[in-house]
């Protein structure tokens, strides 16, 4: 726990602004905090991980089962890449407001990535 600095209102914040900027219009209020909140969770799901990550890098280690799991949380990020891919090459759009959540995300696991075939 002393290593753990990291402040979530600089992460809830910003993701609870972008949702509102990327958001999918909607016909009712109800439809609209949907959609906002979903938006929301697209957003906070990118960053979620940066806590552990920064644990991570700033300790230098960290328990085998959480390593293994953030692994595998990095190849869901890499399936969910050739998904958009897969999607794109037929001609299926892709919602506009998960692109840019999925690439902050793919890029911190890729940072993740790096670190675990260095060690």
């Amino acid at each position: 726990r002393e290593n753990d600095i990291t402040k979530l209102e600089y992460f809830i914040v910003p993701c609870a602004i972008l949702a509102l900027l990327f958001k999918v219009p909607s016909s009712s209020f109800f439809a609209w905090t949907i959609e906002y909140l979903w938006a929301f969770s697209i957003f906070l799901e990118s960053v979620a991980i940066f806590p552990q990550l920064h644990m991570l890098q700033k300790t230098g280690e960290a328990e085998t089962i959480t390593v293994h799991f953030l692994f595998c949380l990095g190849g869901y990020r890499f399936f969910y890449v050739l998904n958009w891919i897969y999607r794109w090459a037929y001609g299926n759009p892709v919602e506009s407001v998960v692109i840019l959540p999925g690439l902050i995300q793919t890029l911190l696991y890729s940072d993740f990535f790096y670190i675990y075939y260095e060690k």
